[in-house]
């Protein structure tokens, strides 16, 4: 059973204020409550093909992965995505102007669970739409909106 989904949160700031530190490697674990650590295997600055190495902990598991810049436009959309592990997944942010000043942000995760993750799908998806509206209330609250 796939897993796909979408989230997003009203910003009061400009999409390219937004987007620059949402798609900032280095800022992740200030807004992401469950990742630990993001190193660059790749120099930056993030090109697609850009590979960032990631530590979480989802579920209880603490969870090692690469991802691969695979979609860049800057101040728009961002796509990230994996194919190792138990749970390929492909992560994608977009940033849309709203209102005279603010940003709609948008992250959705999607994937094709493998092995065991197929049989706890529907759960993995409720974990992570709470996950992402933790998320999404955290960077709305430091950048202000």
């Amino acid at each position: 059973m796939p897993v796909d989904v979408r989230t997003d949160i009203f910003i009061d700031a400009p999409p390219d204020e937004v987007a620059a530190y949402a798609c900032d490697p280095d800022r992740a674990p200030e807004w992401y409550d469950n990742i630990d650590s993001v190193e660059w295997v790749t120099a930056p600055p993030l090109v697609v093909g850009s590979q960032l190495a990631f530590v979480a902990h989802f579920l209880g598991q603490r969870m090692a992965y690469t991802y691969e810049v695979v979609e860049w436009e800057p101040g728009r959309r961002f796509v990230m995505r994996t194919a190792q592990g138990p749970f390929p997944m492909e992560t994608t942010y977009t940033f849309a102007a709203e209102g005279p000043e603010g940003t709609r942000m948008t992250l959705r995760n999607r994937g094709e669970p493998a092995g065991f993750s197929k049989v706890v799908a529907p759960m993995m998806a409720a974990a992570m739409r709470r996950a992402n509206l933790k998320d999404l209330a955290r960077i709305k609250k430091i950048l202000g909106g």
